[in-house]
């Protein structure tokens, strides 16, 4: 009697696309993989009813629902054979499929594809799957190369290749075409910027006059836009070359099929008023919001932390960013650094009042300390503490600091020992390098949008925010078992699809670490944003060792 060989029917497309349909491509490709099942009867096959379709979802990842519920079912012992209709059904990425083809080893499985021949149970046969695997991947990146360099060739040829349709145009096939209404905002703030010079002025006369974004409706039915203009759009407006009739690619800029809304010369001589107050902008030593730290901060991999700002709600906010997030733009950083300005600036004037305030601090700090010149000294070392240390002025302080490096929970100031000295009126020589150096331990936690560091260790906290999400994931992976697509979750949630399919791998966390996150004792970088930037590993071993490797654990913002 032939042993029974119990066969799952695994089934995916990446597009939502067509699933509506009473006869979709998941059901065709189940019906072709039940049919080559059956055909395989007298060797012991047997159907199993259980689906596992994963409809809208991409084979680049290991995290899909109906993927991840066959292979739990394939680790309890549950499943001989796992069949599809095409490998890439099952994975389009290498390492992932070596993943997969190991569970199925320990699991004493097997898979099979109904349009191509494999036993993965022979070394033959997984040498032959892992070659048509090579060349799946490599069709893959050579498709994007070729996606790439068609809309390079388009743009080049001045067409719009899709994207948010800018203000003042609607869209036309490969080209755009001006909307009337709204190009009279477009011309009003060129004719704003050149009247009164700077972006700030013209978003006060814009906000004078009412002028307002784009109107946008959303897949989902939803009216978006249509708010007064943000500082940073006003200057996506002036500096697009797109109202002059020409197409951005990269650093080129092109002649575009459109019509330009603003006359070529004119956007010249804005472009050449935005680069000159620029510079005026970065040579004024003495402006409203100074970062005087710059220059001097560093992160461990010894890039520098440049200073940068956002504006919200008309505020201006301060930041220092690693270098790498301004030059190196086509890349993600997710271990770089966004430290908020005021509250890292008083970190460290804290961290110096208190290493400054030891009561031991002058005989650490100069030696051959005579008895006669401790009361002076210690008036010369009080009268530095408040000038440089009292959190109110930076600029004051900020001189006696030489370099500052920021490693995951440690800051290490080192001071400027010509300027210590300098006045304590004592030679440099007299200055003992240890106490010109303070390490200072630190956290940085979030509550929301606001983000704090906090000095030394500080107790545990739970992320609200991570547990919400966690919960969240958990609710939509099970509506997602039951049936529902991603649209339809996004509809009854009233959030996107994207979000939606970024935060559903929270829900594939180990459970020890879900419980770390239920009573505050997760590291605080582990955050949803973290964990959504840089991805969830499907193996619980690895996500465990992004809580313990210092390579992984940095605290980011």
């Amino acid at each position: 009697m032939k042993k029974k060989i119990r066969c799952a029917i695994y089934t995916r497309k990446s597009s939502e696309e067509g699933l509506d349909q009473d006869f979709n491509s998941l059901d065709a490709q189940r019906e072709a993989c039940a049919a080559y099942i059956t055909s395989q009867k007298a060797e012991g096959w047997v159907l199993m009813p259980e689906l596992y379709d994963d409809g809208g979802v991409s084979g680049g990842t290991l995290a899909r629902p109906a993927l991840q519920r066959l292979l739990s079912n394939l680790d309890a012992g549950r499943v001989d054979q796992i069949v599809v209709y095409k490998i890439d059904r099952l994975s389009r990425s290498l390492a992932d499929f070596a993943k997969i083809v190991d569970r199925l080893n320990e699991a004493d499985a097997s898979f099979v594809s109904v349009t191509q021949s494999f036993n993965t149970a022979t070394s033959m046969g997984r040498l032959t799957l892992n070659m048509l695997l090579s060349f799946v991947q490599f069709e893959r990146e050579v498709t994007a190369e070729r996606i790439k360099d068609k809309i390079a060739a388009s743009k080049r040829k001045g067409m719009w290749m899709g994207g948010l349709v800018p203000l003042g145009y609607d869209p036309d096939g490969r080209t755009l075409t001006i909307n009337i209404n709204e190009a009279k905002t477009i011309r009003k703030l060129y004719d704003l910027y050149l009247a009164h010079g700077t972006v700030q002025a013209v978003k006060v006369q814009a906000d004078r006059l009412g002028l307002r974004s784009k109107r946008r409706t959303t897949p989902s039915g939803e009216e978006r836009g249509n708010n007064l203009l943000e500082r940073g759009q006003i200057h996506h407006v002036l500096t697009n070359p797109i109202y002059a009739g020409r197409i951005r690619h990269r650093k080129q800029i092109y002649e575009g099929l459109h019509s330009a809304i603003i006359e070529p010369s004119k956007w010249e001589n804005v472009q050449q008023k935005l680069a000159a107050n620029s510079g005026k902008s970065r040579g004024h030593k003495h402006t409203a919001h100074p970062s005087p730290l710059a220059g001097k901060l560093f992160d461990e991999t010894g890039d520098r932390l440049t200073p940068s700002h956002t504006s919200k709600n008309g505020k201006r906010l301060r930041y220092y960013i690693s270098r790498r997030l301004v030059t190196d733009k086509s890349r993600k950083h997710p271990e770089a650094w966004r430290l908020p300005a005021p509250q890292l600036e008083q970190a460290i004037a804290s961290a110096g009042y208190e290493h400054f305030g030891e009561q031991s601090m002058l005989p650490n700090l100069i030696q051959d300390l005579k008895t006669n010149e401790v009361a002076h000294l210690n008036k010369k070392l009080e009268s530095l503490v408040c000038m440089f240390f009292s959190g109110k002025t930076v600029r004051c302080w900020s001189d006696l600091i030489e370099r500052i490096n920021i490693a995951p929970g440690r800051l290490t100031i080192m001071l400027d020992a010509n300027v210590v000295a300098k006045h304590l009126v004592l030679p440099i020589e007299r200055l003992l390098p240890d106490a010109l150096t303070i390490n200072q331990p630190f956290q940085i936690r979030r509550k929301g949008v606001e983000t704090k560091i906090i000095l030394g260790n500080a107790p545990p906290e739970i992320d609200q925010t991570l547990v919400r999400n966690i919960v969240k994931a958990m609710e939509w992976f099970e509506a997602i078992k039951s049936g529902e697509t991603f649209t339809q979750i996004s509809t009854r949630a009233g959030t996107s699809k994207r979000r939606i399919q970024d935060v559903i791998d929270l829900a594939f966390l180990a459970p020890d670490i879900i419980e770390k996150a239920a009573n505050g004792t997760l590291p605080l970088h582990f955050t949803s944003d973290y964990l959504i930037k840089t991805g969830i590993p499907v193996d619980w071993n690895m996500q465990r060792k992004m809580l313990r490797d210092p390579a992984t654990t940095n605290v980011r913002i």
